[in-house]
């Protein structure tokens, strides 16, 4: 659900960013994660954007509780401070039981730093030497576009499709632990912008406050922020 008409396109760009990450069901709840290999998702996902707030409840939460976490959702005030948390943390945490995560979620600017050297990725097999999890297949079911870029003869840091409509494309970013630290994160995120937004997709680049390093990309990127992400996940 959203809320604060006053700012269409902010409030917009908060809920495409929320139908991006997640598939809701017909009442507007969240199903899973989008993704090729979906997980349930947290308990309550808000997300506040300068112009409003859009929000979603779990499935399998409760009608009544549920009912008065969308009713307390409806109240929050548009974002301000991108750290502050929301209007009713505490209510969320004690209705849901679980415990907070937050992270802001940024827009790539027109202008990207060069991205020279990186190649794309098109067989999960290409990955094994660095990165583990990658199921054949998945990169066609949703990863692309999947850039890399190459030391010694493998991918070291690589940059995909996290989850991905046909209107927007989120980043996942992992770079191998004994090649970081060389620029290759902000090269292959930047390569990565430029071809989804050659498929007609609109990049974003979300994270946790507590990883300063993915947040120090975002910086050397010129990202900008644009919305705050505060869930309450489980356990």
């Amino acid at each position: 659900m959203a809320a604060g008409a006053g700012a269409a396109t902010a409030t917009a760009t908060a809920e495409m960013q929320m139908r991006t990450l997640y598939l809701l069901d017909g009442r507007g709840r969240i199903r899973s994660t989008r993704e090729p290999n979906p997980v349930p998702g947290p308990l309550f996902v808000l997300i506040r954007a300068a112009g409003g707030c859009a929000w979603a409840v779990h499935a399998d939460v409760g009608g009544a509780v549920a009912a008065e976490v969308e009713r307390l959702a409806g109240d929050e005030p548009p974002l301000g401070d991108l750290r502050e948390a929301p209007l009713h943390a505490a209510e969320y945490l004690a209705l849901l039981g679980g415990r907070a995560w937050s992270g802001p979620a940024f827009a790539f600017p027109e202008v990207l730093p060069d991205a020279a050297g990186v190649v794309r990725i098109e067989d999960e097999a290409q990955l094994g030497r660095h990165f583990h999890g990658w199921a054949p297949g998945e990169i066609a079911a949703g990863r692309a576009p999947v850039l890399a870029v190459i030391e010694d003869g493998a991918p070291v840091s690589v940059c995909f499709c996290a989850r991905r409509t046909d209107r927007l494309a989120e980043a996942g970013l992992e770079t191998a632990e004994a090649y970081r630290r060389r620029g290759h994160a902000v090269r292959v995120t930047a390569a990565w912008a430029m071809a989804v937004r050659a498929t007609g997709r609109t990049p974003l680049y979300s994270t946790w406050w507590e990883n300063a390093a993915s947040l120090a990309v975002a910086r050397r990127l010129g990202l900008r922020a644009y919305a705050s992400d505060w869930s309450v996940v489980r356990g």
